[in-house]
C-alpha cells in the first residue's frame, strides 16, 4: 500500500485505526466538495441542522499531523455516533474494510484549481492572484504536489477503478450544485439512512451553499480569514472560462495522457455513473 506524506498529512496515520461497521470515509482532493460532503453526512446522521459540535470535531481529518495519531484514534473511538472521517488520501492508500462506505468527490480540475487559488488567499490572508496566469502556470508545471493536475486525476482514476465495489460511492461537485435534494437522497440511500420526508427540505436547506455560509463558524476552523468565503458560489465553468480555445485544447491533450476517457468525461461534467436510489 503506498504512503502519502506532506508537511501537513501522513496516510500512515490510518495504520492501526479500528473501523466500526457503518463508518464513512470521505476521500477527496481539496476544493472538490470535502466540507460539503462532511456537512451532508452530518445532517443525514444527526437529522437536525443543529449539529452537536463543530463539524471539524465531528468529522476530523485523520491524516492531519496536528496531534499524535494515537490521540486522534482515541477521540474517534470515543465518538458514540456513526463516524464520518475526512481524508485527502486516495483509496489505494487507505485500509479497505467492507463494512465501511468510501465516498469520493470529483470536480472539473480547472474549476478545482481556481477554487484552490481563492482558498489559499482566504487561508493565508494574501491578496487575490491573477487567476488566468496562475492557471496557465499550473497547467504547465510538473511536480509532485498533492494539488497538481496529475494528483487530481490520479485520485479520481483510483476511485473510478473501484466503483464496482458496493461500498464505494462517487459524487460529482456539479451534481451537488445542480440537484442537491437528489444527491442527498441518493447518498442517504447508499449509506442506508432513512430520512423522514417532512425533514428532507430542512436538511437540504442547511446543506446549500447559502445555508453553510450562514453557519460558517461552526463548519470552518477559525484560522480562515473569512469563514463565509470558504463557501464560494460554486458555479461550473469558472476555470474553463479563463482559457482560450487553444489553451483549453492543450489542457485536454495533457489530461488525456493522465486519465482514461471515462474518468475525464465524468470529471468534466458529463456524468456517466449510473445513479439510482
Amino acid at each position: 500500500m503506498p504512503r502519502y506524506v506532506t508537511s501537513e498529512e501522513d496516510s500512515a496515520r490510518w495504520l492501526g485505526f479500528r473501523f466500526r461497521p457503518g463508518d464513512i470515509v470521505i476521500s477527496t482532493r481539496r476544493r472538490t466538495g470535502t466540507t460539503w460532503l462532511q456537512m451532508i453526512c452530518g445532517l443525514l446522521i444527526f437529522q437536525t441542522p443543529e449539529l452537536p459540535a463543530p463539524l471539524w470535531h465531528l468529522s476530523p481529518w485523520l491524516d492531519h499531523q496536528v496531534e499524535p495519531a494515537a490521540l486522534m484514534h482515541a477521540r474517534l473511538d470515543a465518538q458514540p455516533h456513526r463516524r464520518f472521517i475526512k481524508t485527502h488520501t486516495p483509496l489505494e492508500a487507505l485500509p479497505y474494510d467492507p463494512r465501511v462506505t468510501y465516498v469520493v468527490s470529483g470536480r472539473h480540475p480547472l474549476d478545482t484549481y481556481v477554487s484552490l487559488c481563492h482558498h489559499w488567499s482566504n487561508l493565508h490572508g494574501t491578496p487575490p492572484v491573477d487567476l488566468r496566469a496562475a492557471l496557465l502556470r499550473w497547467l504547465t508545471t510538473d511536480d509532485d504536489s498533492t494539488e497538481s493536475l496529475p494528483a487530481m486525476l490520479h485520485h479520481a482514476t483510483d476511485a473510478w477503478q473501484r466503483i464496482w465495489l458496493p461500498n464505494v460511492v462517487l459524487i460529482h461537485y456539479d451534481d451537488l450544485t445542480a440537484d442537491l435534494p437528489g444527491r442527498m437522497r441518493y447518498l442517504a440511500a447508499r449509506l442506508g439512512i432513512t430520512v423522514p420526508e417532512p425533514l428532507r427540505p430542512v436538511l437540504t436547506s442547511s446543506a446549500t451553499l447559502n445555508g453553510m455560509r450562514a453557519r460558517a463558524t461552526q463548519l470552518v476552523p477559525a484560522f480562515f480569514r473569512d469563514p463565509r468565503s470558504f463557501f464560494p458560489r460554486g458555479t461550473p465553468g469558472a476555470g474553463t472560462e479563463l482559457l482560450t480555445p487553444p489553451e483549453l485544447a492543450t489542457y485536454h491533450a495533457r489530461a488525456a495522457t493522465l486519465a482514461p476517457p471515462d474518468v475525464l468525461t465524468w470529471l468534466h461534467g458529463h456524468h456517466s455513473t449510473t445513479v439510482t436510489e
